[in-house]
This record gives structure tokens, C-alpha cells and sequence, in this order.
């Protein structure tokens, strides 16, 4: 049985537990663990029902599905956490996703996928395409603070900045799905799955009804996770700061990395690459402007000024993985680079926030 497998079967049991926890009052700290543990699981089967299920619909609806549902769990924490007015912890989650993916999740499969190999390729022109819609994105995010960091936006104005840009980027995000989907196709058949090897084709019934249940899960355990979140890690020194940049990202994207890795393992970078990259574009295009269009039916707007140390991290992020990806060959020491980077910019964060 592989590690995916049994992460999403063997971390389920947490799923009733944490359940008990919150019936019967068994503390914060085990609610907090508890539903932390069972998140990871259901984000995996989450998708993996959108995997199987793009395998009957077909590549174009099946590529589209898993660019809609790809960072579903994220997404559905971010808004819980948004609803719940953790204003903070929702906007450092969105630059911590951008790093996580970039460092931790690109790092890992260079790193795993690397070991035993002299190196692996990939196709450089969907790094490079990805990578250079990745920057625009960032730099667009990213505008608002280097706005409010001059002087040159008030409260009011800064929203509204904000609004556009997010309008702009959802704009992006169709282009790309252009890109990717219909105009460019051929670019982003980077993989193939065990079923179109074998010939099977998944029970359709069977797995929209998993992906439905892994989404009513996923909102309910995230309930009870952003409910104890704040006053968990206030009580053990972690600020909104560092939990929103590292703690959310680790939960949210387990799917990507489990998937990420194990595909990078079995010698396929260019659908290693891709999960990591697209990931990165999905949260920047499409999550990171949907918060800011919804903030405000919750009762708490959202912004995209982002603090200077934010601001430098994600620079940091974007141009480290660019150069090292541009190229289209990674091994196991560039894998411990991205790793290495990935764990500076957490202890920077721990100490900074300290």
C-alpha cells in the first residue's frame, strides 16, 4: 500500500474523534490536534475524487475540475476562517500557500524523487509559462502593499484597490484556463493516470458522491479547527503571523504534497511540477481575489497589503524556485536548496513574530 494510501486511510479515524472532542468538551488543545489530524486525510480523498473523476468526464472538464477543486481545502478554510474574522490568519495563509508550495512542496519532489537518480527533467516551457504567470500574479497581489508602504492609500481607497486587482487577477485566471485547456493544450499533458494505463474507467456515481462528502467534511472539521485555532496558538507563543504562513498551508496542501512527491518518486517531474506550480497559481489568481470579493458579505473586508516582510518572503520564494526550475532539471540537492529556503523563511517567521 502506498504512503497516500495510508495517510487517507489510516488518519480517518481522527475524523470521530475529533467529532468527540467537540461534543464532549474534551479541551482545546485535543479539538485543536484532532481536527488538524482529520483534514489531511479528507483533503486527500477530496482529490483524489476530483482525479477519478476527470478520468470519465474526459481531459478538458477533467483538467477544468481539478483547476476549480485543486486547492478546494484551502479554500474552504480560508473561508471559514474569514467568516469567523480571522482577518489575519486568512491573509498570512495566502502568502504562506505561495511559499509552501514553491519551497516545501517543490523541494520534496526534487529531493525523494532525486534520490537514487543523477537527475530527472521536465518540460521547461510549462515551468516557464507557469512560472512567468506565477510573477505577475505575485507582483499584482502584492501591489497593495508597496501602495500602503509609500503613503499612497487610505483605508477606503485601499480595498477598493484592492477589489480591482482581484477582479483583474479572477480575469487572468479564465486566460489561463484558455491557455492551459484549449489554445495551449498539448503543453499540459504532463501525465497519465493508472486508470488510462489499465483501461478502467472509475464508477462516476461513486466518486462524486466522495467528493461531496469530502467537501461537507472538510467545511464541518475546518469549523472546528478555525473555532480553537486562535486561542490554541496564542496559548502555546505562535502568532497569526506564523500560523496563517505555516501552520494553515501544512493542512490545507497535504493533498498536493502526498501527490506532488508521489509522482516525482515514480521518475514523473513534469506532473510533479505542474500540481506544485498550478497550486501556486490557483491560490494567487482565483482564491486569493474570491476572499477579497467575499470579505466584505462576511462583515470582514480583506486586503491584499500584505507586511514588508510578507512581501520579501514571497519575492524570495518566486525567485529561488524560477531559477532552479527554468532549466527543466532538478536533482535531490536542488530539492534540499528549495527545503533549506523553505526553513529559513519559517524560523524568520517564528522569530520575527516572537
Amino acid at each position: 500500500m502506498s504512503i497516500k494510501s495510508l495517510i487517507s486511510f489510516g488518519l480517518l479515524v481522527f475524523v470521530p474523534i475529533s467529532i468527540a472532542a467537540e461534543w464532549l468538551h474534551w479541551g482545546e488543545g485535543a479539538i485543536f490536534v484532532t481536527s488538524a489530524l482529520a483534514i489531511v486525510p479528507l483533503a486527500i480523498w477530496l482529490s483524489t475524487a476530483t482525479e477519478e473523476i476527470a478520468v470519465v468526464v474526459g481531459p478538458s472538464i477533467g483538467a477544468l475540475l481539478n483547476a476549480v477543486f485543486g486547492n478546494a481545502t484551502e479554500l474552504i478554510i480560508a473561508v471559514v476562517a474569514l467568516r469567523a474574522g480571522l482577518v489575519d490568519i486568512v491573509k498570512a495563509s495566502i502568502t504562506g500557500t505561495i511559499i509552501s508550495n514553491l519551497l516545501l512542496a517543490m523541494g520534496l519532489s526534487m529531493l525523494v524523487g532525486g534520490i537514487g537518480r543523477q537527475e530527472q527533467t521536465f518540460k521547461p516551457v510549462v515551468a516557464r509559462v507557469n512560472g512567468s504567470a506565477m510573477t505577475l500574479a505575485v507582483l499584482a497581489i502584492l501591489l497593495p502593499t508597496l501602495a500602503i508602504a509609500t503613503g499612497g492609500e487610505t483605508p477606503p481607497s485601499e480595498l477598493g484597490f484592492s477589489q480591482f486587482v482581484a477582479w483583474i487577477l479572477l480575469a487572468v485566471y479564465g486566460l489561463t484556463l484558455l491557455f492551459s485547456l484549449k489554445t495551449h493544450r498539448s503543453l499540459y499533458d504532463v501525465g497519465v493516470t493508472e486508470h488510462e494505463h489499465s483501461g478502467d474507467r472509475p464508477n462516476l456515481l461513486l466518486w462524486v458522491g466522495v467528493l461531496a462528502a469530502a467537501t461537507l467534511a472538510v467545511a464541518y472539521e475546518s469549523e472546528i479547527f478555525v473555532g480553537v485555532v486562535e486561542s490554541v496558538t496564542e496559548k502555546v507563543g505562535l502568532s497569526p503571523l506564523f500560523t496563517g504562513v505555516i501552520l494553515l498551508p501544512l493542512l490545507g496542501g497535504a493533498a498536493e504534497y502526498v501527490t506532488a512527491v508521489s509522482v516525482a518518486r515514480k521518475d514523473n517531474m513534469d506532473l510533479s511540477v505542474s500540481v506544485a506550480l498550478g497550486s501556486t497559481l490557483l491560490v494567487a489568481l482565483f482564491v486569493a481575489p474570491l476572499l477579497v470579493l467575499i470579505g466584505p458579505l462576511f462583515g470582514h473586508p480583506l486586503d491584499l497589503s500584505f507586511n514588508l516582510f510578507e512581501l520579501v518572503a514571497v519575492v524570495v520564494a518566486v525567485a529561488v524556485s524560477n531559477l532552479i526550475s527554468i532549466d527543466g532539471r532538478s536533482d535531490w540537492l536542488e530539492g534540499c536548496l528549495l527545503l533549506a529556503a523553505y526553513l529559513i523563511l519559517g524560523a524568520a517567521f517564528y522569530f520575527q513574530s516572537a
